[in-house]
């Protein structure tokens, strides 16, 4: 456990610089989770020394905060799933972290922002009712799925602001990101163009630039000197309907028929 715990000490620095040193984080994580593997505490079973395991949820939780500062959310879902078994397993042998909390409640708006309703509510389960409507870290993505679930966005946008810890605000703007694009698809069904400034109200944007930049993503055409943007994509033309054709069509079916009769 020598090794173990240099590199813990290690991870520990580099965590606490500011701003973290997160790169630096990320090598000594993969070293140390290697440790853990062979020290048998990454999922450990029977007897072990309850302290290595305080030690070794607390790689994995920083490890979970690591993996969110660096916007790599594949990496923050394997740290929660090995994070599960202390969380559980060992909730009453183990004294309680003051990160679980902020991490559950992380995993949860991952859950929206992924569409899994089902899951996000079984998860939820999980937990007590009083933490449920008590702990700030729970009852924030509880009252984002509420406000989706609503269509009450700008709740949903001023919720960024109130996040209970910074690493929050990066899934708020992920769901923020997925509810422009509905927003934006029922702008082009219901309006030919809009003014540049109510596009940008309707969608959350508080500077033209950015505004712009999404609608260039989205194939609008921008029209600056009138301020307007027009939902119609280029080279998007209208289907004319044949009227004479199928009019004539028509008329010619219906003598046939008469014919026939």
């Amino acid at each position: 456990m020598s090794q173990l715990k240099t590199l813990y000490e290690e991870l520990i620095r580099a965590f606490k610089q500011e701003p973290a040193d997160l790169k630096k984080c990320t090598l000594v994580l993969n070293k140390l989770k290697i440790g853990l593997i062979e020290a048998g505490l990454l999922l450990p079973q029977g007897d072990v020394n309850l302290g290595d395991l305080v030690v070794a949820r607390e790689i994995l939780e920083i490890g979970a905060y690591v993996s969110i500062r660096s916007r790599d959310v594949p990496s923050f879902d394997r740290y929660f799933s090995q994070l599960q078994t202390f969380y559980t397993d060992y909730s009453e042998s183990l004294p309680p972290s003051k990160r679980e909390y902020p991490i559950r409640g992380l995993n949860l708006i991952r859950l929206l922002t992924q569409n899994r309703i089902a899951d996000f509510h079984t998860t939820l389960e999980s937990l007590d009712a009083d933490v449920i409507a008590e702990n700030k870290y729970i009852s924030h993505p509880v009252n984002l799925e509420r406000w989706l679930m609503e269509g009450s966005y700008s709740k949903v946008w001023n919720a960024r602001e109130q996040a209970p810890a910074e690493e929050y605000k990066f899934f708020v703007d992920s769901l923020m990101g997925t509810i422009r694009n509905e927003i934006a698809s029922c702008e082009e069904a219901a309006y030919e163009s809009l003014p540049i400034r109510d596009a940008a109200s309707l969608l959350f944007f508080t500077t033209q630039s950015d505004l712009l930049i999404f609608a260039q993503k989205r194939g609008w055409q921008v029209d600056i000197s009138a301020g307007t943007i027009n939902f119609k994509r280029k080279g998007e033309e209208k289907m004319e309907i044949p009227k004479q054709r199928l009019i004539t069509a028509s008329l010619t079916y219906a003598r046939e028929l008469e014919q026939i009769v």
